[in-house]
């Protein structure tokens, strides 16, 4: 009996790119953090395409989405540098705890997070770190999770301006709005419950849409990924249906 190798939702492919709908959990590369891990996109999708692929940036593990990749090692330098000036439009979708404003602009600075598996010489001075949102739906359950009779959250478009690590994470919990499903900078009582009551056991970030220049013809591509089926109900439960379609 033959083993169908695992395939990755191919959204664009030319003779330079390839972009993926990454599925929440899987690293995009091998990781002195995730040591025991043995799956990861770059190995994945080189099978699948039979070919080398370089990624343009990252995507971290728990987060679903649009993530890119060079299929040479001169478009990777070209889109590499297109992230680093900031000429990558990224959107990303996220629920998070408590009803947000209606729109926001985060100007947080952030340091490397340290890792005692990791060595570092000394620690790394902050760095600038933006990020624009706005709030697309709210939402209120009858159930008190933590200290109030019921439990807000808040479907928001994020548009990061840089890329720093966990940097989305990492500013909504600076807002007093940490997304759901994140096990280091978020809320365990509410991820469980999303986890055991709402059958949503997963980072509820997704990186959804990707606008970039073609990095040979300049052509203007606009990658989009759809939600994985956990996300999804969880938009049908809360009734976010139509407004998530008019974004």
């Amino acid at each position: 009996m033959s083993i169908c190798a695992e395939t990755l939702p191919i959204l664009y492919r030319d003779e330079a790119i390839i972009a993926i709908n990454k599925p929440s959990g899987l690293l995009v590369h091998r990781s002195p953090i995730d040591r025991h891990e043995t799956r990861f996109a770059i190995q994945l999708l080189r099978d699948q395409i039979g070919q080398y692929v370089y990624p343009a940036h990252r995507l971290d593990k728990p987060t679903s989405g649009v993530l890119l990749f060079a299929l040479n090692p001169d478009v990777a330098r070209s889109l590499a540098q297109s992230f680093q000036a900031h000429q990558v439009a990224k959107s990303y979708l996220a629920v998070v705890r408590g009803f947000c404003a209606d729109s926001g602009h985060i100007d947080h600075p952030l340091t490397e997070e340290p890792d005692k598996r990791i060595a570092r010489s000394q620690p790394a001075a902050p760095q600038d770190a933006v990020t624009d949102f706005r709030c697309l739906a709210h939402h209120e359950l009858d159930t008190e999770i933590e200290t109030y009779p019921t439990s807000r959250y808040s479907l928001v478009l994020a548009e990061p301006k840089t890329g720093r690590r966990h940097q989305l994470r990492r500013h909504f919990k600076h807002i007093s709005h940490p997304i759901i499903g994140d096990a280091k900078h978020g809320r365990g009582r509410h991820n469980r419950y999303f986890a055991e009551q709402l059958d949503c056991p997963r980072l509820l970030l997704h990186a959804a849409r990707l606008g970039f220049k073609h990095p040979l013809t300049q052509q203007e591509i606009k990658l989009s990924a759809d939600l994985d089926h956990s996300y999804s109900q969880l938009i049908t439960r809360f009734g976010w249906q139509k407004k998530l379609s008019e974004v």
